[in-house]
């Protein structure tokens, strides 16, 4: 993915550190850029993914809402993979800050999501989240997510 790549997590992985599923499981794998600080995520865009079925099935463009919450996604990656202590973890989303959307996704496009933590709080992350396609910026973020233990 990267040079800088200091290790890929596949889907299996992922599985294993965030709960989402199908259809609302929407990162393919990470490519850790520094452990719990900086990762892209990759999302393989296909036409058989619910959402096109309803948005906009003449025209179908992926929603933006999901471009965010991919981008959420990658970084519960980048924060889980390096929890070290051996509790179970959960995330939960906090807020979308100055979230934009500057082109549509299309199925065929290879969307590449590269999250930073900007700045964390105890449990509370702050992450700037570029969403792009072939190099072109499609999307962009500020979101805070809390990580907690599960019980």
């Amino acid at each position: 993915m990267e040079e800088n790549v200091i290790r890929e997590i596949g889907i299996n992985e992922i599985l294993k550190l965030i709960p989402h599923r199908y259809p609302f499981l929407l990162v393919d794998k990470v490519a850790i850029l520094r452990e719990g600080e900086e990762g892209i995520g990759i999302k393989n865009i296909t036409m058989n993914e619910p959402q096109f079925t309803g948005h906009f099935p003449e025209n179908p463009v992926m929603p933006g809402v999901l471009m965010i919450e991919a981008m959420a996604q990658t970084a519960a990656v980048t924060v889980m993979s390096a929890n070290t202590d051996g509790a179970k973890k959960g995330v939960f989303f906090m807020s979308v800050e100055s979230a934009k959307f500057r082109k549509p996704v299309l199925p065929g496009d290879q969307l590449k999501m590269h999250v930073t933590k900007e700045v964390a709080r105890r449990n509370v992350y702050r992450f700037r989240g570029e969403a792009t396609v072939n190099g072109v910026l499609h999307a962009e973020s500020t979101f805070t997510a809390m990580i907690f233990d599960e019980k």
